[in-house]
């Protein structure tokens, strides 16, 4: 018997949300496209037709009354109002700002108690499976390493505060060396890979991460080391940047668009 089709709703029609949802308009099986909520509605237009007439236009809180998830794909600040919209009715909700989880972490506690999900997409990365499956286990140590353009790191608060400019870099440049809690917060906009990698694996307070600014790169570039019990492993992926949004990665909209089809599909690979 044939599945009601899953009703998805798009807070932000960014460089991820917007190939998000012309990939769900170009069809895939079991998912409609059935709200989005935008800033700019006469550039949401331009860039999909349907919006405002079958796509509804709607506030990013409103979301989730017709939909049965929601991606978000915001800036930092209605992160929270977002995901409480979606968890409080008790869907489905999934974050590209990762990071902002981490600092909203009672969403989760919460979403137990309405029966909502939290789904997190990949994105950039490769090889969360086997992070998440070496965490059944024990794992000694997760470090991940990323590498961007000086223009990817333009604006983060980290830097920003204190005082450190990319521009003009003509080496290599580490600019931060902590934790994945502190590289979200001090990166909101280009490091949720780690804290992705940190929620599959031992948590964003023991996972290492360090920043680094290069020149000679045209691509955001992350290596993982994983040291466990069962296995030891390093990945690295080279990730071509997105035009509109040199911090993300194209490879983050299809990485959520696999996600997706994934609820739908009737053969899921992967855990």
């Amino acid at each position: 018997m044939a599945r009601e089709a899953l009703k998805v709703g798009l807070a932000g029609l960014g460089a991820v949300g917007l190939e998000v949802a012309r990939r769900i308009e170009a069809g895939i099986p079991g998912l409609v496209l059935t709200a989005v909520s935008v800033r700019d509605r006469d550039k949401a237009k331009r860039n999909l037709p349907q919006v405002g007439g079958r796509i509804a236009m709607v506030p990013a809180a409103a979301l989730a009354e017709t939909c049965d998830l929601v991606v978000e794909g915001l800036p930092p600040e209605p992160f929270r109002a977002v995901a409480s919209s979606v968890i409080e009715r008790g869907k489905v909700f999934m974050p590209l700002s990762v990071g902002r989880l981490l600092e909203h972490w009672d969403l989760v506690a919460r979403a137990k108690e309405t029966g909502a999900r939290i789904l997190v997409p990949t994105g950039g990365l490769i090889g969360l499976d086997a992070v998440r499956a070496a965490a059944e286990g024990t794992i000694r140590s997760v470090t991940m390493i990323t590498r961007k353009p000086p223009n990817g790191l333009d604006g983060a608060p980290y830097l920003v505060e204190r005082g450190i400019s990319l521009q003009g870099l003509n080496t290599a440049r580490k600019v931060f060396d902590g934790t994945a809690r502190e590289g979200a917060r001090g990166f909101p906009q280009n490091v949720n890979v780690a804290a992705a990698l940190s929620l599959a694996g031992i948590g964003p307070d023991a996972t290492r991460l360090e920043i680094w600014a290069d020149p000679a790169l045209d691509r955001n570039s992350h290596r993982i080391d994983v040291d466990a019990d069962t296995a030891r492993f390093s990945m690295s992926i080279e990730n071509v940047p997105s035009v509109e949004n040199p911090r993300t990665g194209r490879i983050v909209a299809l990485s959520t668009v696999a996600m997706l089809r994934g609820l739908v599909s009737e053969l899921k690979v992967g855990t």
